[in-house]
């Protein structure tokens, strides 16, 4: 059974820095892309970030670019990628999830490429 599990969130000050991980385990996939998605308080889930299975390509949303970097394990074998996410601010307040996509997907900001879910993370920034 495919599980993927973050961890990192916690209470941060703006301005501040943080860094999120997530594994993925159970399966035996060997391409696996991966995202970054986060729901405020209030309002649906949304893109923030994602990475191909082979970490050559990433991507972000507008809202987070310049202060938030997504990365994978050099060696890839065990599926873990992290956020690092710098210069917090208020608005950043969010449960973040992470997602897996094994089967090759090409879009990699719609949450509907995803198959495989966290339960999330919170984060809170305050000010």
């Amino acid at each position: 059974q495919v599980q993927v599990a973050e961890s990192g969130g916690g209470l941060a000050q703006a301005g501040d820095s943080l860094r999120l991980s997530c594994v993925v385990s159970g399966g035996t996939f060997s391409r696996v892309a991966m995202g970054w998605f986060r729901q405020a308080p209030g309002k649906q889930r949304v893109f923030v970030a994602a990475i191909s299975w082979s970490g050559a390509t990433t991507y972000y949303s507008d809202s987070v670019k310049g202060r938030i970097t997504i990365s994978r394990d050099r060696d890839n074998a065990d599926n873990t990628v992290h956020l690092e996410m710098s210069s917090l601010k208020p608005e950043d307040k969010a449960v973040y999830y992470c997602a897996a996509d094994p089967w090759g997907s090409t879009k990699r900001l719609a949450q509907t490429s995803y198959d495989y879910w966290g339960q999330g993370t919170q984060v809170t920034v305050y000010s």
